[in-house]
C-alpha cells in the first residue's frame, strides 16, 4: 500500500468534498431558518452572530462518509478486513456522536431557544455508543484490557475497571470538543492539529509498517476542518452545530483508542479538557462562594473574550497549544 498516496487522495477529497457541500448546505440552512441562538449571558458582541446557519456540521460528515467508505474499501484489500475494522468502528462512533448533535440541534431549532436534550439524556445517548464502540472493538479488535501511562514504560492491567475509565474518556471527550465549538473555528482548528498528528502517528508505528487505518482517520479529519474552516474562520458563515462537534469528538477520542493508548488523549486533547475543567470550576466556585466567579466566562475561551482577546487570536493560541501538545504525544506515546 501507497500510505503516502493514501492520505494525500484522503485528505484532498475531505476538503473538496466539504467545501462543496459547505457551499450548497448553507443557503440550504438559510432558507430553512436554521439559524443559531445565542445566549443573552455570552459576550454582548455575540448576539451579532444570532441567526448564522447552524448544523453546519452535516456537511463535513457526509464528507468524511464519502472518503471514509472508499479508505475503508482500500484498506480491506490492501491489508485485510482485521486492518480496516478498528477505523469503521471509529467512524460509527462519530457518526453516532454526529446523530446525538443533529436531534440536540434540532430539538433547540424547535423550540426556538438554546436548549435541546437535557444533559442525563445526551449523556444516556453518548454512554450507548460509547459501550457499543467499546464492545464492537473488543470482539473484533481484539482489544485488552490495559492501559498505558504515557512518558512511562508501565502498561496496567485493570480488567473490568478498563470499560468505566474507557466510558469516562468517550462521553468527556466528546462533551469537550463540543463545549471548545464556542467561538469561531476554534473547534475546526483544534482538531485540524489532531488529525495532523493521527496521520503522522501512523506513519510512525512501531513494527515501521505504517497504519492505514489511523492515517486514513487523520487526514479525513484534517482535510473535512480545513475545508470547514473556508466558511467557519471569523466571521463565521455556519457553525458545526452540536451536530458536527460531538461527530469531531468521536473522531478524537476514537483515534486514541485506535492507537491503543486511550490515555493519551489527555495530553494532545488537553485543550478540550480545559474548556471543560474550567466550566466545572466555575459552576463549583459560584456555588461554594455564594455567586462569585472563578473565570469572567466559561468555557474558557469566553473567559479571554472577556479580556479583550480577539476571536481569532484565541484562535491561533489554542491552535499551537494544540499542536504543541501534540508534538509531545509522539514522543509519549509506547
Amino acid at each position: 500500500m501507497n500510505y503516502k498516496l493514501l492520505f494525500i487522495c484522503v485528505m484532498c477529497a475531505s476538503f473538496i468534498l466539504t467545501v462543496l457541500i459547505s457551499k450548497w448546505l448553507i443557503p440550504v440552512l438559510k432558507s430553512r431558518k436554521m439559524g443559531q441562538k445565542i445566549l443573552e449571558i455570552g459576550p454582548r458582541w455575540h448576539k451579532n452572530k444570532e441567526g448564522t446557519p447552524t448544523m453546519g456540521g452535516l456537511a463535513f460528515i457526509m464528507a468524511s462518509l464519502i472518503t471514509g467508505c472508499a479508505a475503508a474499501v482500500y484498506i480491506y484489500k490492501s491489508d485485510g478486513l482485521s486492518a480496516v475494522f478498528p477505523f469503521i468502528f471509529t467512524m460509527a462512533l462519530g457518526l453516532a456522536g454526529g446523530l446525538i448533535g443533529c436531534i440536540d440541534d434540532a430539538a433547540k431549532l424547535r423550540n426556538k431557544r438554546n436548549d435541546g436534550l437535557t444533559p442525563p439524556q445526551k449523556f444516556l445517548l453518548q454512554l450507548i455508543a460509547a459501550s457499543l464502540y467499546l464492545a464492537a472493538m473488543a470482539i473484533f479488535c481484539d482489544t485488552n484490557t490495559s492501559m498505558h501511562i504515557p512518558f512511562t514504560d508501565i502498561t496496567i492491567e485493570l480488567g473490568i475497571s478498563y470499560y468505566i475509565i474507557a466510558l469516562i474518556l468517550i462521553c468527556g471527550i466528546m462533551n469537550s470538543v463540543n463545549l471548545t465549538d464556542g467561538i469561531d473555528g476554534l473547534a475546526s482548528s483544534v482538531t485540524l492539529v489532531v488529525g495532523a498528528f493521527f496521520a503522522l502517528a501512523g506513519f510512525m508505528t512501531e513494527n515501521a509498517l505504517p497504519d492505514g487505518s489511523l492515517i486514513s482517520l487523520g487526514g479525513i479529519m484534517f482535510g473535512s476542518c480545513a475545508g470547514f474552516l473556508v466558511y467557519n474562520l471569523h466571521p463565521a458563515r455556519v457553525f458545526m452545530g452540536d451536530t458536527g462537534s460531538i461527530f469531531l469528538g468521536g473522531l478524537v477520542i476514537g483515534g486514541a483508542f485506535m492507537m491503543n493508548d486511550p490515555l493519551l488523549v489527555v495530553i494532545f486533547g488537553l485543550v478540550y479538557i480545559i474548556e471543560t475543567a474550567s466550566v466545572m470550576l466555575q459552576v463549583t466556585y459560584f456555588k461554594l462562594t455564594g455567586g462569585k466567579r472563578l473565570f469572567k466566562m466559561a468555557p474558557i475561551h469566553h473567559h479571554f473574550e472577556k479580556c479583550g482577546w480577539g476571536e481569532n487570536k484565541i484562535v491561533i493560541v489554542f491552535t499551537l497549544i494544540t499542536a504543541c501538545l501534540c508534538a509531545l504525544s509522539l514522543f509519549a506515546g509506547r
